[in-house]
């Protein structure tokens, strides 16, 4: 678990990092040469509906470009098609770099991004459970805080409701997302959003139920 939790931490902090960096113009800029294009074209039919159709067939094409960068050769896969458009190779081009890392080409974004493959696939799916062990971590936090004030003593059924409650309003938070990202609006520190909103509402219910055990 804690090596899920460093790793959504890191990725989240690229990305956030990453986006930053573009917005305020402190990407390194250095000369490149464009040596290989490759592309990756998937196609097929996106499913039926419920009227039995057999859908509306897709062609998606993504492009892995190598770049010599001074000595140094670096490559970035996962590049949409408008990104490449008019490249060819042995094409001199003006690199954005991150750490080293390739963001731009030509001032064209060819940064990956969150995307659903390799470890950002494996964050997607187990981001519930990181975000109710964190959840779990701050409740019980929060407990032994009272405990140590003298102020009450949390029994493991005083702190399972606001872990519940907290949750609930962590998934909400993701459906808030994922509303918003139909929409276009995609914020790359997502990760910190229902984890953020879960936690907060998970200890302002744990101060409630404090003080009912004080009441007791």
């Amino acid at each position: 678990m804690t090596a899920l939790i460093v790793l959504l931490a890191v990725r989240t902090y690229e990305e956030t990092a990453v986006a930053l960096a573009r917005s305020n113009g402190s990407l390194h800029k250095a000369g490149a040469t464009v040596t290989k294009l490759t592309s990756h074209t998937e196609s097929g039919r996106d499913g039926g509906g419920q009227d039995g159709g057999s859908g509306n067939w897709f062609v998606h094409t993504e492009y892995t470009v190598d770049l010599r960068v001074g000595a140094e050769r670096k490559t970035v896969g996962g590049v949409p098609d408008e990104a490449v458009r008019g490249l060819r190779e042995g094409q001199p081009v003006t690199a954005g770099l991150w750490h080293g890392r390739v963001v731009e080409i030509d001032g064209r974004d060819v940064w990956p991004g969150w995307h659903p493959g390799g470890w950002d696939l494996v964050l997607f799916g187990l981001y519930p459970l990181v975000t109710g062990y964190l959840i779990a971590l701050a409740v019980t936090a929060a407990g032994h805080l009272a405990r140590r004030g003298g102020r009450a003593r949390l029994e493991r059924q005083d702190r399972s409701g606001p872990w519940a409650f907290g949750f609930l309003v962590a998934v909400a938070a993701v459906f808030v997302l994922l509303v918003c990202g139909a929409f276009g609006h995609r914020p790359v520190f997502w990760p910190l959003v229902p984890v953020g909103a879960g936690t907060a509402a998970a200890v302002a219910r744990v101060a409630v139920v404090v003080r009912r055990v004080r009441e007791r």
